[in-house]
């Protein structure tokens, strides 16, 4: 995915310390820098990175104008004032980019210290990453169980109940003299349900996971006022928490009616009401990407691509699956060899000699990394497969179940018609 896709653009004006005024034009935002382009001429006067800045304030210019300051280390300082939709929005935004490339740039400077990335080592993350993901569909496959066996013990209650019904209809269709079945009025027809029901919800709560949570800049109904708050995904849903970790809102996952990707940083959420406005949120989040082929598996009919979005698609779908490819087998000949690789006896004599005295590909330690990773993968796609198959089945039992109860329903109704 590339980095340099704009993550937002601003109509603001900048100050020109030379020139002692303000010229308007446009801040634009990416992941990795900010720059401004005037409206007249269509010059770039300022362009850096974020990487480079050192704070990030709001001040107001003469007294009187509310601008954003930005020190980089090389102590200059711009100004942008006349902000779109508000500073505040302006502020929040950059602050929450740059912050992210701040902490992600400490966690790489710290791992790049304390060891040197080798072929291995990329190896071993790129695998890392596909077990992550992986994992992550086994979360959402095991919900989507959970839900299927709510289905089935919902059937089995329907026909419980419609045998209860069966039995009340025959009392009724009885004449009055017939002796065996006054006390069939009184069956406690709703216990056992009623527990059930309060097993199966405290259950299925208790079996509710977290899948990712991302810090994210957060908007509803208008843009013009936003927070800084989390998105977290849920195998049963989504929940939206402000700053201090207190829930906005949270969407089951059959609440939510549409998920629209703008950009790889940006997406709104809607669930819509009949005869009231409609609950939206729109997040902003440099950990986007992320969440995105999450999002896409979990709400895949659901799910929107914008215009920005559908290009960026169309340009990672192809990488992505040729590095897919190249992971897999990069590893297992990588591995193969450099742990199986042994002089060959022939004709060239030079050849075993630079086979032995070069350094292996990956060490020793990575090679062991990385067969415990593909036997973790294997396992998970193992069971990913089991349970496939048990849902198939459940979905067979499913249907079977329907019909059965949709021609009982029907018979129930023909006997009822009769008593009437």
């Amino acid at each position: 995915m590339s980095r340099d896709i704009c993550v937002h653009t601003w109509p603001c004006s900048y100050y020109l310390e030379l020139e002692k005024q303000w010229v308007p034009g446009k801040l634009s935002l990416t992941s990795l820098s900010l720059k401004f382009m005037t409206d007249k001429t269509r010059e770039i006067l300022v362009n850096f990175p974020l990487s480079s800045i050192i704070e990030i304030k709001k001040e107001a210019s003469h007294f009187i104008f509310s601008s954003i300051t930005i020190l980089e280390k090389d102590h200059n300082k711009h100004w942008f004032s006349s902000l779109q939709p508000s500073r505040n929005v302006v502020f929040s935004i950059i602050e929450h980019f740059w912050r992210e490339l701040l902490l992600s740039q400490s966690g790489a400077a710290v791992e790049e210290s304390s060891s040197p990335m080798t072929k291995g080592k990329e190896l071993t993350g790129l695998m890392a990453c596909t077990q992550k993901r992986l994992e992550d569909t086994a979360r959402v496959l095991h919900h989507q169980g959970e839900q299927l066996d709510s289905i089935s013990r919902g059937l089995d209650k329907m026909e419980s109940d419609l045998d209860v019904a069966d039995r009340l209809l025959t009392e009724l269709e009885s004449p009055s003299w017939w002796p065996f079945s006054f006390k069939l009025w009184k069956m406690p027809s709703e216990t056992k349900p009623k527990w059930d029901a309060s097993m199966a919800s405290s259950k299925a709560f208790g079996k509710e996971g977290i899948v990712i949570k991302i810090p994210a800049v957060i908007s509803q109904k208008t843009e013009s006022h936003v927070k800084p708050g989390r998105l977290t995904i849920l195998v049963s849903g989504l929940e939206i928490h402000n700053s201090d970790s207190l829930l906005m809102h949270r969407f089951e996952r059959e609440e939510v009616d549409d998920i629209k990707v703008h950009t790889p940083y940006e997406i709104s959420i809607r669930q819509r009401f009949i005869g009231k406005p409609d609950i939206a949120y729109r997040l902003i989040s440099a950990k986007m990407p992320e969440v995105i082929p999450i999002l896409e598996m979990q709400f895949s009919k659901k799910i929107e691509f914008l215009e920005d979005a559908l290009m960026l698609r169309s340009t990672r779908t192809s990488p992505l699956a040729e590095k897919g490819y190249s992971v897999w087998h990069a590893a297992s000949g990588l591995m193969d060899h450099a742990m199986h690789c042994e002089p060959s006896s022939g004709s060239h004599e030079g050849r075993p000699l630079q086979l032995q005295t070069s350094e292996p590909l990956i060490s020793e330690g990575d090679s062991q990394e990385l067969r415990q990773i593909l036997r973790k993968l294997k396992d998970l796609a193992l069971d990913a497969e089991t349970e496939l198959e048990r849902q198939d089945e459940a979905l067979d039992g499913i249907t079977a179940a329907v019909d059965r109860t949709t021609l009982t329903i029907d018979k129930h109704n023909r006997r009822v018609k009769k008593l009437t």
